[in-house]
């Protein structure tokens, strides 16, 4: 406050005060922008005064002791003499004034000099006047198109979905990203080493273009991301637009695509237009696959508002033309469904892969996100990458989120590991329904269920491997095993065989014990059938049928698959694929059938475990299966005494 120059403080003292000291005020040099646009205050006034004008002009102004009489009572006043004066406004409009005093109004329409000759022998004081000009009279007969026009503007405007103008529907939707708006860096993304160095060689291209074409090499003309959801394309991107010292255009595909016929087309030719006015520069649309699908797919053919926004993106990519100095960087989920002709070379002449992060991607990623977040010593980032294979840098990021969360709720000041447990488990299995009331029957059920699965799992050498195993309902399930997700690239057909077996365990389960099965096995019973069908159809494990391929006919159409696909499958060939699943879950239901039936008293063991201590993880399962007391206190027998 000290070293602040008197000349700023005269400054800010000049300024108007809003109320809120925290707002910028505008400086002198933009007060005239801000009137170029006014304000809805503004519009409303303005509104306000033409209604009062109309209402004024409507109404009528004449005074309100002048009776307007009729033609026929003008006559008998004229023949009785009864008129003292007279003066004519306009052209037909008599106002006149009686001995009495009585002032009236009358319309005589064009006056003549047979009128003018008995006024005279009347003796009528009379004189004409013109109508003085008034500027609301012109107002009062533009009003109604006035109000026309801006209706239509309004309408025009809100079909748009902005506020840019009346003829710029063509206008590209692509935001400009500014330097002082570019925060996030390649310092910021983890986990997808491969892609930062492919984005990292763009960037460079674009700093130093000499140093790469020395040797005749050309800067690409496209990249496209390639990934799951969650893997953090949109974020590498804006790690781009920070790294990037030039101008950077971000925009949606759905952004093409309006209701108005070749307005995506109109679009990207100002897209374009835009990005060659600033080459170098970069351009960045997110969810291609909305404008990028395969053109005569689907139902009704291929002529369409999109397609053609598609023809006009493949002419600006590589047309005719030149695009030298701009560079397109595109996303999506679904590369499948995109049109081939997208992504041969000279359009996206690289496919940069962003995949689900690896146990070292994991920790990276959870690095990052830990930034900002207080963490206790005993937090080990390691241990929570080895335990949440499969998750996206999405659900990581949401991961830490949670945690962070919980450890508010309970008024710490450092997150520690138990709550990143805890968040885990909500995030992997869902959030606990403690309030739901189950009778003993249905916990017992549920107890044995899940210990056919965890003991199934245990037993054989290929099965999954378990994360928790927990009675406590949680999202839709009454209860679950967690399986890690396996990192191999591959599976064998001894792994997947395990997977079968597992699933079955649970219903297998409750018909050893129970002597009968449940609906809560509904969802094992699918993903059996799924991985089965996978198994034969897909993968070409099976001896009868063969190394052969026979999936894929159950594409839906809205993914930019044709209609009309024809599946070259005979009738024979259905029903031996029907018998060889039949035959694969039959297998691994007599394989879960044989571990329970044998280890009966370790299925007692478990289920009793569930029922005491509710959740179990890996390790405590298998000091269970061998016979070893657990180290913790049983959590109903906590209750009890807590009750008592």
């Amino acid at each position: 406050m000290d070293g602040q120059e008197p000349i700023d403080q005269e400054k800010r003292a000049d300024r108007p005060s809003n109320g809120n000291s925290n707002r910028p005020q505008p400086d002198d040099e933009d007060r005239p922008r801000l009137w170029r646009r006014p304000s809805r205050t503004q519009a409303f006034w303005i509104f306000f005064v033409l209604v009062l004008i109309f209402a004024a002009k409507f109404f009528d102004s004449r005074p309100s002791d002048a009776e307007v009489i009729s033609y026929k009572t003008y006559r008998e006043h004229l023949e009785a003499g009864f008129i003292a004066s007279a003066v004519i406004i306009g052209e037909n409009e008599l106002h006149g004034k009686l001995h009495n005093q009585e002032k009236f109004v009358v319309n005589l329409g064009p006056i003549d000099a047979d009128t003018k000759r008995e006024w005279e022998d009347q003796q009528i004081d009379f004189r004409f006047k013109e109508e003085p000009f008034e500027w609301y009279d012109l107002l009062f007969s533009l009003l109604p198109w006035l109000l026309f026009i801006g209706f239509w503007v309004f309408m025009l405007r809100q079909m748009q979905g902005g506020s840019r103008g009346l003829f710029s529907f063509g206008k590209s939707k692509a935001k400009l990203l500014m330097e002082d708006k570019r925060k996030t860096t390649f310092a910021d993304v983890a986990g997808a080493d491969e892609a930062k160095e492919e984005l990292e060689e763009i960037i460079e291209f674009l700093k130093e273009p000499l140093k790469f074409q020395r040797l005749g090499g050309r800067i690409p003309k496209g990249v496209l991301m390639v990934g799951p959801p969650g893997t953090g394309k949109t974020h590498m991107a804006r790690a781009v637009a920070g790294e990037a010292d030039v101008p950077f255009f971000s925009i949606s595909g759905s952004d093409f695509v309006e209701m108005f016929v070749g307005v995506g087309a109109s679009r990207v030719r100002d897209l374009f237009e835009q990005g060659k006015a600033s080459a170098p520069c970069i351009v960045f649309i997110d969810e291609i696959d909305a404008v990028g699908r395969h053109r005569g797919a689907g139902i009704g053919g291929g002529h369409d508002e999109r397609e053609q926004t598609l023809n006009q993106l493949l002419v600006e990519m590589d047309g005719f033309e030149s695009n030298d100095g701009v560079i397109l960087i595109a996303a999506t989920n679904r590369p499948d469904v995109l049109d081939p002709a997208l992504l041969r070379p000279g359009r996206f002449d690289r496919r940069v892969v962003v995949d689900l992060p690896d146990i070292r991607g994991r920790e990276g990623v959870l690095k990052v996100h830990v930034r900002k977040v207080p963490l206790d010593p005993d937090v080990d980032l390691q241990k929570i990458a080895q335990g949440t294979p499969g998750l996206s840098g999405a659900d990581l990021a949401n991961l830490v989120n949670e945690a962070a969360l919980l450890a508010s709720r309970y008024d710490r000041k450092m997150v520690a590991m138990t709550d990143f447990d805890a968040a885990k488990d909500k995030v992997m299995l869902g959030a606990e329904r403690r309030s739901m009331v189950l009778t003993k029957e249905d916990q017992r059920l549920s107890a044995y269920h899940e210990a056919g699965h965890a003991l199934v799992a245990k037993s054989l050498e290929a099965g999954p491997s378990i994360g928790k195993a927990t009675i406590i309902p949680r999202g839709q399930a009454m209860g679950m095993v967690s399986f890690l997700a396996d990192e191999r690239r591959s599976l064998t057909e001894t792994r997947l065989k395990a997977h079968l077996a597992t699933a079955l365990g649970g219903c297998i389960a409750e018909k050893l014990i129970f002597a009968e099965r449940s609906t809560g096995a509904q969802g094992d019973y699918q993903q059996v059938t799924g991985l089965a069908r996978s198994m034969i159809c897909e993968w070409g494990m099976n001896e009868e049928l063969g190394p052969l391929a026979l999936g894929g006919g159950d594409d839906e159409v809205f993914l930019g698959k044709n209609f009309t696909r024809n599946q070259q499958m005979s009738e024979e060939t259905a029903q031996t694929i029907d018998r060889e699943i039949r035959r694969l879950v039959m297998q691994a239901e007599e394989t879960a059938n044989k571990i329970l039936s044998e280890k009966t008293d370790k299925l007692h063991a478990l289920a009793q475990s569930l029922l005491q201590y509710e959740v179990l993880d890996s390790s405590e399962i298998d000091r269970i299966l061998a016979g070893e007391p657990l180290q913790r206190e049983p959590v109903r027998a906590l209750l009890d005494e807590e009750e008592a």
